[in-house]
C-alpha cells in the first residue's frame, strides 16, 4: 500500500528522529490500531525500545500520515 506523508508529518519525524523505515514497520507490524476522531487512526508500535504513535487517514489506495509521535 502506497504511504502519502504529509508536511507536517515530515516535520515531525525529523524533530523526533523516526526514519521512514521505523515508520514503516509500525505501519506493517502495528501493536495496536485505535480509532481516533474524524475518521482518523492510530497506529502504535515499538521499534528499538521505543513507542512510535502515527495518526494517518486510511484511504482507499493509500495511507496519508497525518503526525508522527
Amino acid at each position: 500500500m502506497k504511504i502519502f506523508i504529509t508536511d507536517h508529518a515530515r516535520q515531525r519525524m525529523k524533530q523526533r528522529g523516526v526514519t521512514l523505515l521505523e515508520l514503516s514497520h509500525v505501519l506493517r507490524f502495528p501493536l495496536t490500531i485505535r480509532n481516533s476522531h474524524d475518521g482518523k487512526k492510530i497506529a502504535v508500535g515499538i521499534v528499538n525500545n521505543r513507542n512510535i504513535h502515527i495518526v494517518f487517514f486510511p484511504r482507499e489506495n493509500y495511507i496519508k500520515i497525518i503526525t508522527v509521535m
